[in-house]
């Protein structure tokens, strides 16, 4: 049985507010919860980028994210890169893109590769996250899209955006890990709404979760209950 500290679970969460409707009220509830718990990161849309660096950068050793390509992956590559250096400029220390996902499902490879390998040169060092959307894909699609992926220089492997209804189960996990190197790493998002869920999919091989801020609380609440139980550690799995 091993035991984890809330410490180290919110170093593995990467607290979001990336929907259309999120406002700067969402994004300061946000800011709230990273300064509370030091979640790894906190990601917002690039219009409200700008505000969530302004308040929440050299407040806590929460990382700043942008978001490229979102929702649905089919910008143009000159556009994704404009908005890679853009977001790098603002002082974004790691990058969320979504692949473009039309492309894949054409089998147009090459182009798919050439879309993530120009935001990964711009990247550089930065950390890059390649969103798959992976509810949307067959299990061939998936296995695809992430070895394109992790040749074209990402970082991470990303399950979702979480604009998708369905969740991201521990068998998408499971695809993706064993189609890619063990260095590279995985970040699931979509559907985490609790410990258990987030602790199977971590059992299952991932190593980083995108959790909307009320989502991100309640796992930090539940894992709080627990560590009450079992004194300063919780078991996880």
């Amino acid at each position: 049985m091993n035991h984890i500290s809330m410490e180290a679970l919110s170093k593995w969460i990467d607290i979001s507010c990336v929907k259309s409707i999120d406002t700067t009220k969402d994004v300061d509830q946000m800011i709230a919860a990273a300064k509370s718990y030091g979640f790894i990161c906190a990601f917002a849309l690039p219009s409200m980028t700008p505000y969530l660096i302004q308040n929440l950068k050299g407040t806590c050793d929460t990382l700043i994210g942008g978001t490229v390509g979102f929702p649905s992956g089919c910008d143009t590559t000159d556009s994704k890169v404009l908005q890679a250096r853009e977001l790098l400029a603002m002082g974004c220390q790691e990058i969320d893109m979504v692949i473009n996902i039309g492309q894949l499902k054409s089998n147009q490879l090459d182009l798919v590769f050439q879309d993530i390998k120009a935001v990964a040169d711009i990247c550089g060092t930065v950390p890059l996250k390649t969103i798959l959307e992976v509810t949307l894909l067959t299990n061939e699609e998936i296995i695809k899209a992430s070895k394109l992926a992790e040749s074209a220089g990402a970082s991470y492997i990303k399950t979702g955006t979480g604009w998708c209804k369905d969740p991201t189960l521990p068998e998408h996990i499971h695809i993706i890990r064993s189609n890619i190197h063990p260095d590279t790493k995985i970040k699931a998002a979509g559907g985490i709404r609790n410990l258990d869920t987030l602790l199977e999919l971590k059992q299952a091989g991932c190593d980083r979760f995108g959790i909307s801020t009320a989502s991100a609380l309640t796992i930090m609440n539940e894992a709080a209950v627990l560590k009450r139980l079992d004194g300063n550690i919780f078991s996880s799995f």
